[in-house]
C-alpha cells in the first residue's frame, strides 16, 4: 500500500501555490502599461501607513526594530521619488496611462518575496526542533522589517506622486476648457 502524503503538505503546497500567483500577477502588474485608478493610490496611501504604525508600536520593545523602519521608510520613499522619475506618464483619449520602471518595482518585490521564502523555510526547515526563530518572531526580525518598510515606503510614495500627477493634469484640462 502506497504511503499516503500528509495533509499539511496539500497545505503547505496550497499556500505556496497561492504565493506564486499572487506574486506572478504583482510583477505582471508592475512591468507594463496601467491605467490610472482613482482608488488604487488612496488604499495603498492607507492601508502601508497602517501597517507601518502596528509595526512601529510592536518595535516599543525591540528599540532597534523602530530605527530599523524608519530607516528602511526613508529610503523606500527615496525610491520611490526616483522610481517616479523613472515612470512615463501618458495623457490620451482613453484615459491616463503610465508606465513603471519595471526594475525597480521588481528589485523590491524580489527582496521582499526572497525574504519571506527564506523566513518560511527556516521556520519549516527548523519545525518540531529548539529553535530561537519562532513564527511569531517573524515580525520582529530587523532585516524583514527593514526590507518591509522600504517597500511601503516606495509604494506610498508613488502613489502619492500619481495621485499629484492626476491632480495636474486634471487642473490643466480645467484651465484648457476655460
Amino acid at each position: 500500500m502506497a504511503a499516503v502524503p500528509h495533509p499539511s503538505l496539500f497545505v503547505s503546497l496550497g499556500v505556496g501555490a497561492l504565493f506564486l500567483w499572487r506574486m506572478y500577477s504583482r510583477l505582471r502588474r508592475m512591468v507594463g502599461h496601467q491605467k490610472f485608478s482613482n482608488i488604487r493610490p488612496w488604499i495603498t496611501i492607507v492601508v502601508f501607513p497602517v501597517l507601518l504604525g502596528l509595526l512601529l508600536l510592536n518595535s516599543f520593545a525591540h528599540p532597534i526594530n523602530a530605527l530599523v523602519i524608519l530607516l528602511g521608510t526613508a529610503c523606500g520613499t527615496a525610491l520611490g521619488i526616483y522610481g517616479l522619475r523613472l515612470t512615463k506618464f501618458e495623457q490620451t483619449a482613453n484615459g491616463l496611462f503610465y508606465t513603471p520602471s519595471a526594475h525597480m518595482g521588481i528589485a523590491l518585490s524580489l527582496l521582499l518575496f526572497g525574504r519571506l521564502v527564506y523566513r518560511l523555510f527556516r521556520i519549516y526547515a527548523l519545525e518540531g526542533q529548539a529553535s530561537a526563530t519562532m513564527p511569531t518572531d517573524f515580525a520582529n526580525s530587523p532585516l524583514t522589517l527593514v526590507i518591509f518598510s522600504m517597500l511601503a515606503g516606495y509604494y506610498v510614495t508613488y502613489a502619492i506622486g500619481l495621485l499629484r500627477w492626476h491632480r495636474r493634469v486634471v487642473r490643466d484640462a480645467v484651465i484648457l476648457q476655460t
